[in-house]
């Protein structure tokens, strides 16, 4: 059974989950680059209604007979993160979306799955690849992850030295961002959206807010940067990210 599975695999075409970066074209890598332009088949994941981040930034790449598939999610911020539901809803899409990928790839068919940021890096590719990975044969291409864009966007190193660099998002509870932000050297914060209040008090408690920047669409058009505690707005928007900046060892 294993040897016929084996077999299947290879007759099978290629599934990629490729990263784009952070949202500027010109920071694919070169690998990512000759997919995309190679490609006659794409996935990618969009809002009902919208483009799609990930197409959008490959969209002068693509060749003109290029087949896509448009994997828009069923939810996305319209039901609470506690709510059954939302795991429900989610698994369920993420299942369709993958029995659909096996089909292309039984055809014969690669299929180049466009990634915002790092594939594996808190990614709705990661739900795909773990419904397929024993099923298809898969190739990930990593990419420039949204906080590395943000940090170099503030033009002052991340970390120095020892520095412990922690990543947090803020859909954390406020008690477990605190501890994290006083226990870290310098700091990333991800998922801001409307926990920004939250975030906020949790810098405050922490002793780091003054110190805090944050980066709203870094390497796009519209990027911006500045210091947490001039930014007026009640909520981020998703693109955006707060940085903590490590202060230890140098020479």
């Amino acid at each position: 059974m294993k040897k016929e599975l084996r077999a299947q695999m290879i007759r099978n075409g290629k599934i990629y989950g490729v990263g784009l970066g952070p949202g500027a074209a010109d920071l694919l890598s070169v690998r990512a680059d000759k997919l995309v332009r190679e490609a006659t088949y794409i996935a990618f994941f969009r809002k009902a209604g919208r483009a799609g981040h990930a197409r959008q930034i490959v969209s002068p790449l693509l060749s003109n007979d290029v087949r896509e598939f448009a994997m828009e999610y069923p939810i996305t911020t319209e039901i609470p993160l506690s709510d059954q539901r939302y795991n429900e809803l989610l698994s369920n899409f993420y299942s369709r979306c993958s029995e659909n990928i096996i089909s292309l790839s039984r055809a014969g068919q690669d299929v180049i799955i466009l990634c915002e940021g790092d594939p594996f890096f808190y990614g709705s590719f990661m739900h795909i690849f773990i419904r397929l990975k024993d099923k298809c044969p898969i190739e990930i291409v990593p990419g420039i992850t949204g906080m590395s864009a943000a940090w170099t966007a503030t033009n002052i190193p991340i970390s120095w030295g020892d520095d412990i660099l922690t990543i947090l998002t803020g859909t954390l509870d406020k008690t477990t961002l605190e501890n994290q932000l006083r226990d870290t050297n310098a700091a990333i914060i991800m998922k801001i959206g409307r926990n920004l209040s939250k975030i906020k008090q949790s810098l405050e408690k922490s002793g780091r807010f003054d110190d805090a920047f944050i980066v709203e669409y870094a390497t796009m058009n519209k990027q911006t940067v500045q210091r947490l505690s001039e930014y007026e707005e009640d909520n981020a928007p998703y693109f955006s990210i707060i940085i903590l900046h490590g202060k230890g060892r140098r020479p």
